[in-house]
């Protein structure tokens, strides 16, 4: 019988920035950074990186891409075929930016295809909420733009709004801020009555979205009650930032994620003159000017000459 010739396929998925102020653990808004899987069926799995920073990662089936991967299949009854992974990101890592998330959905797509699983968007999303524990980041990955969503004991619901005429400039340190440290800073109850004002000011954050309503928006991310003031005490830029953005164009600012980055919201055509000011005041900092990015994930099936043309075609 004849050996069958081994697939090949390229994922694609987007970073992300959630929260967004006063939409804790609810909204996520997809950016144009991405993490990039090339994947060919192989004897045993094996991980290989082409960005400096993903080498620090397992390079065998213990790489979490493939965890997820292996674990979706059995969670179906599949038994997914061993590939050899070509990673790179320019997701910069443990900075709020979603690469945790990102790394969740590509797992997941691979597994879907490799396996021939055909699973929706939605199926998808209740898969990576329960990797990631909440659906903001990876939502806006699989979606694209900005989406809103809700995590209960039914399920997760979750709206997609992809067309979004903003940019958004983010400041991101050089140290890394682990999502465990920032969640250890937030409380574990609040009063009734601040949980209902939280929540009114996340509803009137969503509606101002909807309605295009910039100011507003900035006012609403600004009266977080959630957690940006307390997360903000870990982060002593983190004032200084927004002021600069203030004054130069950004209607918000908000921590993207659980920081240490620091997103500075602009409409469109914008962003250019605010990344600049943004260089110049924090020139020890990385700062960028990111849009929106509408696809959400994607895969492709690729041709051995395609797989050949590795590194360079990354």
């Amino acid at each position: 019988m004849k050996k069958r010739e081994a697939r090949s396929w390229k994922i694609i998925v987007p970073a992300s920035t959630a929260n967004l102020g006063a939409g804790f653990d609810s909204l996520g808004l997809a950016l144009d950074l991405f993490l990039t899987v090339e994947a060919e069926e192989s004897e045993s799995w094996q991980v290989t990186p082409l960005t400096p920073e993903l080498e620090a990662f397992p390079s065998d089936e213990t790489h979490f891409i493939v965890e997820v991967a292996k674990g979706v299949a059995e969670g179906y009854g599949k038994r997914i075929k061993p590939c050899h992974l070509y990673v790179c990101s320019d997701i910069p890592l443990t900075r709020g930016l979603g690469s945790s998330a990102a790394a969740v959905v590509a797992g997941i797509e691979l597994a879907d295809v490799s396996c021939g699983l055909n699973l929706t968007t939605h199926e998808k999303l209740e898969l990576a909420a329960k990797y990631e524990g909440h659906p903001d980041n990876v939502g806006a990955s699989l979606y694209g733009g900005l989406v809103v969503s809700c995590q209960t004991e039914k399920g997760v619901k979750l709206l997609p709004l992809v067309q979004m005429p903003i940019e958004v400039v983010t400041v991101i340190p050089k140290s890394e801020l682990k999502t465990s440290d920032s969640r250890n800073v937030l409380p574990e109850k609040v009063t009734f009555q601040e949980s209902v004002t939280a929540g009114a000011v996340s509803n009137v954050l969503v509606a101002a979205f909807l309605m295009q309503d910039w100011e507003l928006a900035g006012k609403m991310m600004k009266q977080d009650r959630y957690h940006q003031p307390y997360r903000k005490k870990l982060l002593p830029h983190y004032d200084a930032v927004e002021e600069v953005a203030s004054r130069f164009g950004a209607f918000g600012v908000a921590l993207s994620g659980a920081g240490p980055t620091i997103a500075c919201f602009v409409e469109q055509e914008a962003g250019e003159w605010l990344l600049r000011q943004l260089q110049q005041s924090f020139p020890a900092m990385d700062v960028r000017k990111l849009t929106i990015n509408t696809t959400g994930s994607q895969v492709e099936i690729l041709e051995r000459h395609q797989m050949k043309a590795r590194p360079s075609s990354l």
